[in-house]
Order: structure tokens, then C-alpha cells, then sequence
């Protein structure tokens, strides 16, 4: 998969006039926590309520005619098929998704609302994968990979593009590793306009699989447990992981506890949602406190807030 930064500049302009841009907020409260200067990207507010509908339209828009009209199919925890079936309505364009059992049922609901066909398969991404790739053969549908495609990458890189225009002079930028598409995206953006700023993932210990992947220098398998970023469980891709090699610094991981914390001080900080896996970066960055980041310029970047009223009510009991 090769990207360049020429790719999400394309992509900028291609999905601008549809898409959010959202904007880059200072947090005097964690700026203080880590003595720091720290910028915080809400990416909830984006258009479906993650970053994923960057990569979807990108990617949707660069179809063919034929590829359109044969309709298209993809696997996702939740966010990846919001994002599908919002740009498929605005593209007419007939779209099937296959998500995990353990998807939440706020994102289904949004999946519906777009009209979009939904099929419940596995008990993670992986198992929902295998089962679109299937259906892809049989039905004709152009699949749609969630991260492992130059198109979506580049879509979600826009991320990164936004931050170093409000924000040119950054340390580091912190960012859930889930696939990867928007870690890498970030990260060739970063390495192409701001060399010196670190790209760090961050992942639950419940998914490790980019961390394990770093740590060995390759794509290993890894054991999977329940956890509060259902959205970021699953394996990952080759290419991507070549990809990150080059433009990712490293890959930190965080507990379920500390996830939930961050939910909590999101809320209680800002008054924003957040689901588990929006949550992971700012988790990370709670954790190291002052001893990791003081004196730097960092942004922090919140990925979705698609989160289950079952769930919120868990982390308003909390506080």
C-alpha cells in the first residue's frame, strides 16, 4: 500500500464539502494535568459520530460507475459501517454491512437510519470479515476494507492534516490504533510536513495486536478479551503494518480501567462522550501525566462518541 501525502491532500479536497472539519481545542485542565500544552481533536462530533466517514467517502467517491451500481459491502465493529451507509445515501449507492455481534446498538441504530442493509456475524471484526468476503463473491458487491485500502487511509490522514494547519508546531500526537488506517494516515502526514513530531498508537491490552506486531517486527496473532474499545478489537493488516513501520513511533496500551477513567474525566472535563475506543489516547495520556509530557506541544486525538446508554449510565455511576 503505498501513500504519499499528495494522496490525502486529494482526499482533503475531494471530501470537504460534505464532511466536518473539525476543530482543535485546547484543554487548560489536561494541559495542567501534564504539564503541557495539550490540544485535544473531538472527532464525535464528526458527521455519524466518528472519523471513519472521512475514509468511507473518500474511498466511495474514487468508485467507478460499474463498481457503484454493483453496489458495495464491508465488515466493521460499528463506526467504518456508519460511515459506509451515510456516504452510500448520499451517493445512491446499495450497501451492505456485516458487523460483529458485540456491536453496540447505538451504531446499529445509526446504520439503519441510513437505509443500509445489516448482517450480524462473529464476535469480532475478524469473524465478521471472513463472512462480507464471502458474501462479496457471492453477491458481486465491491468490498470495502475498513483500513487496509490507500483510499481510506488517505481520507482519514486528513485528520492529520488538520492538526499541523491548527497547530504546525507539534511533540507528539496520540491516536487509537484500532486497524490502523488512521494511525498511518496521521503518520504520513506527520512525516511529510512535521519529521520530528513522535506518532504514537494506542491500543486496549485487551487487543493488543499492534504492540505485539512492534514488538516482534511482525503481523503475530494475539489472544483477545472483552473490552471497553469493542471498535478497535480485531487483527491487523500487513500493509499497514509495513505502512506504520515507517510513519508510527510507537504503540502504547492502556487497561480497561484506565479507558473508563478517561471516559469519565472526558465527561466530567469537557461534558463530552465518548465511546471506549474515542477514548484510548486520551487514556494514554492521563496515565504518563507530567513525568511523559511535560514542557511538550501535544494533541490528543478522540475518535468517536457512538456510545450505548447502557454504557454511559455504567460511567455516570462512576463518577
Amino acid at each position: 500500500m503505498h501513500i504519499e501525502l499528495k494522496d490525502v491532500l486529494a482526499a482533503r479536497q475531494r471530501i470537504a464539502p460534505h464532511v466536518h472539519r473539525t476543530p482543535l481545542v485546547y484543554s487548560p485542565v489536561l494541559s495542567e494535568v501534564l504539564a503541557a500544552e495539550v490540544w485535544l481533536k473531538p472527532e464525535q462530533f464528526q458527521l455519524t459520530g466518528s472519523f471513519k466517514v472521512r475514509g468511507a467517502l473518500n474511498k466511495m467517491m474514487r468508485l467507478s460507475a460499474d463498481e457503484r451500481s454493483r453496489g458495495v459491502i464491508t465488515a466493521s465493529a460499528g463506526n467504518h459501517a456508519l460511515g459506509v451507509a451515510w456516504a452510500a445515501e448520499r451517493l445512491a449507492v446499495s450497501a451492505l454491512v456485516v458487523t460483529p455481534r458485540t456491536t453496540p446498538s447505538a451504531k446499529l441504530a445509526g446504520i439503519r437510519r441510513y437505509g443500509c442493509a445489516i448482517q450480524q456475524v462473529g464476535e469480532n471484526y475478524d469473524e465478521a470479515e471472513e463472512h462480507a468476503y464471502r458474501l462479496a463473491e457471492e453477491t458481486g458487491r465491491v468490498f470495502l476494507h475498513a483500513f487496509e485500502d490507500a483510499d481510506i487511509v488517505a481520507g482519514q490522514g486528513t485528520v492529520g492534516w488538520e492538526l499541523f494547519e491548527d497547530q504546525p508546531n507539534l511533540d507528539a500526537i496520540l491516536v487509537p490504533a484500532g486497524g490502523g488506517g488512521l494511525m498511518d494516515g496521521i503518520g504520513v502526514v506527520a512525516r511529510a510536513v512535521s519529521p520530528n513530531t513522535r506518532v504514537i498508537g494506542v491500543q486496549s491490552k485487551a487487543s493488543p495486536a499492534w504492540h505485539a506486531a512492534f514488538q516482534a517486527g511482525r503481523v503475530v496473532d494475539v489472544s483477545y478479551a472483552p473490552t471497553w474499545a469493542e471498535g478497535l478489537l480485531g487483527a491487523i493488516g500487513r500493509q499497514n503494518f509495513v505502512l506504520a513501520q515507517r510513519v508510527v513511533d510507537d504503540i502504547h496500551l492502556v487497561s480497561e480501567e484506565a479507558i473508563r477513567d478517561a471516559m469519565l474525566w472526558a465527561l466530567k472535563e469537557h461534558r463530552w462522550i465518548l465511546e471506549g475506543s474515542g477514548a484510548v489516547a486520551l487514556a494514554d495520556a492521563l496515565i504518563s501525566g507530567a513525568a511523559g509530557w511535560r514542557g511538550q506541544r501535544v494533541a490528543v486525538v478522540l475518535t468517536g462518541g457512538n456510545l450505548d446508554f447502557s454504557r454511559l449510565a455504567e460511567i455516570v455511576e462512576m463518577g
